[in-house]
C-alpha cells in the first residue's frame, strides 16, 4: 500500500533509503576505483564514533595519557577523512591512516577508536586485492607501537610514562590478527562470489548458444525439407501446366500443403522465442509422423520404403530421429538422382539405429547434402550422446547411419 502511494507517474515505487547498509555494502562492490561511489555516510558515522570514543577514552585514561588537544582532534579528523578515498585509493588510504595513528600514538594521546580507522582502511585494501600494502601498513604501525611502548616512551609525552605490559602486547597482537583474519575472510568471500557470478554468466551464455543452435537446426530442417518439396512440385507444375492441367493442379495442392505445414512449424519455433519456458502449443514431431514424411517425399517423386517397427523413444530422441530422417530424405530429393530410398529402423538394446540409403548417383557436387544439413544431424546426435555417419556407399549411392540412445538422460 505504501509503495503504491509513493508511485509517481507510473514509475517504480520509491523505497526508503538505507544509507548506512548501502554505504557499507559499497566496500564489497566490484566497481572500478575511479567509478566507485564516495562512502561519505559510513565515513561520517565513523568520524562521530571515533571522536566520541576518543573523548570517552581521554576521560578514562586521564593522568595516564596526554589530554586531547586541538592537534589530537586534527589527527582524528584526518584519519577519518582519509576513509572517504578507501575505495578509490585503498593503498594510499591504508598507509595514511597507519601513519596518522602512529603520530597519534607517539604523541602520547589516549588509546581508543583511532585504530578503528586503520582497521577499516586495512579491510578495504585487502578486499580490493592490495594485501601486501595492508600488511605492510599494519606492520609499520605495530613497529611504531613497539618502539614507543618499550623504548621511545622515555622521551615522548606524557612525562613519567612506563613501558607497556606484556598483557597489553597480547591485546595489540590479537587486535592485529583479528583485523587480518576478517579482511582475508571478506576477500575470500568476495572472490568466491565473483567466481560464482562468472560461472553463472558463462552457463547462461552456453545455454543461449545451445538454444540458438537448436533453433537454427529446427528452422533449417523444416525449411530445407519443405522448400525442397515446394521446389520440385513447382518444377512439375510448370512443366505440366499446359499438357496436363490436372497433374499441375496436384502439384500446386502439394505446394500449398507443404507450405502450410512449414509455416505451422516455423510459427511454433518463433513462439518459443517470444515466450521462453512456455509450453508448446503443439507436440514436437517424432517418428509417429514418419508416414506423413513418406507421403511428402512421394509427392516430390521419391518412393520411400520403411523397414522395421517404430521403437518407443523418449521425446528428445524421438524428435532427433525424426529430424535426421527428414534431413536425409530432403538430401535425397535435392542431391540424388535416385527416386527410391530406404529407411531402416532397429532397436538394439538401449540404442536405436537409423539407416537411410539411396541408390544415387549424385546430381551435383554436394552429394549427400550440404554442410549445414549434415552438421545439424551430427549436432543432434552428439547432443544426445549418439553418433552419426554419412558418406557414399561402396556399391554406389549414399548412406546416413545414426545411433541414438533410446532414452535421453534429461528425460529420465
Amino acid at each position: 500500500m505504501d509503495e503504491q502511494q509513493e508511485r509517481r507517474g507510473g514509475g517504480r515505487p520509491r523505497r526508503w533509503p538505507r544509507p548506512w547498509a548501502d554505504d557499507w555494502a559499497d566496500d564489497w562492490a566490484d566497481d572500478e576505483p575511479r567509478t566507485a561511489p564516495w562512502p561519505w555516510r559510513s565515513t561520517l558515522l565513523l568520524t562521530v564514533l571515533v571522536l566520541a570514543g576518543s573523548t570517552f577514552a581521554a576521560h578514562a585514561q586521564q593522568g595516564e595519557r596526554a589530554a586531547l588537544d586541538p592537534f589530537a582532534r586534527v589527527l582524528l579528523l584526518v584519519a577519518c577523512g582519509l576513509l572517504l578515498w578507501r575505495r578509490r585509493h585503498p593503498v594510499a588510504v591504508v598507509f595514511g591512516t597507519a601513519v596518522t595513528a602512529a603520530v597519534y600514538l607517539g604523541a602520547g594521546y589516549p588509546y581508543g577508536p583511532v585504530f578503528l580507522t586503520v582497521a577499516v582502511a586495512c579491510f578495504a585494501a585487502v578486499v580490493a586485492g592490495h594485501r601486501r600494502a595492508a600488511w605492510t601498513a599494519l606492520g609499520i604501525l605495530c613497529a611504531v607501537h613497539l618502539l614507543v611502548a618499550h623504548w621511545l616512551y622515555r622521551w615522548l609525552p606524557p612525562a613519567g610514562d612506563a613501558p607497556a605490559s606484556f598483557a597489553q602486547e597480547i591485546v595489540v597482537t590479537g587486535w592485529v590478527v583479528a583485523i587480518v583474519a576478517v579482511a582475508e575472510l571478506a576477500r575470500a568471500r568476495r572472490e568466491q562470489w565473483a567466481r560464482d557470478r562468472a560461472e553463472r554468466a558463462q552457463a547462461a551464455r552456453r545455454r543461449a548458444d545451445e538454444e540458438r543452435l537448436r533453433i537454427a537446426r529446427e528452422l533449417h530442417d523444416v525449411l530445407a525439407h519443405s522448400l525442397s518439396v515446394i521446389n520440385v512440385q513447382a518444377g512439375v507444375g510448370l512443366a505440366l501446366l499446359d499438357s496436363d492441367p490436372d497433374q499441375a493442379r496436384t502439384a500446386l495442392t502439394t505446394i500449398k500443403s507443404a507450405s502450410k505445414e512449414a509455416l505451422g512449424e516455423v510459427r511454433q519455433v518463433l513462439d518459443t522465442l517470444r515466450a521462453p519456458g512456455a509450453a508448446p502449443r503443439a507436440p514436437a514431431p517424432g517418428l509417429d509422423r514418419l508416414p506423413e514424411l513418406v507421403e511428402q517425399a512421394a509427392r516430390a517423386g521419391l518412393t520411400v520404403e520403411v523397414l522395421g517397427e517404430r521403437p518407443r523413444l523418449s521425446p528428445g530422441t524421438d524428435l532427433a530421429a525424426f529430424r535426421i530422417v527428414q534431413e536425409a530424405l530432403t538430401n535425397v530429393v535435392r542431391h540424388s538422382g535416385s527416386r527410391h530410398a530406404r529407411v531402416h529402423l532397429e532397436r538394439a538394446g538401449a540404442a536405436v539405429r537409423l539407416r537411410i540409403d539411396d541408390d544415387g548417383p549424385a546430381t551435383g557436387a554436394d552429394a549427400g547434402g550440404s554442410g549445414n544439413g549434415l552438421a545439424g544431424m551430427r549436432e543432434r546426435a552428439a547432443a544426445l550422446g549418439g553418433t552419426i555417419e554419412a558418406g557414399p556407399r561402396p556399391d554406389g549411392g549414399f548412406r546416413v547411419l545414426a545411433e541414438l540412445p533410446a532414452e535421453k538422460r534429461e528425460d529420465r
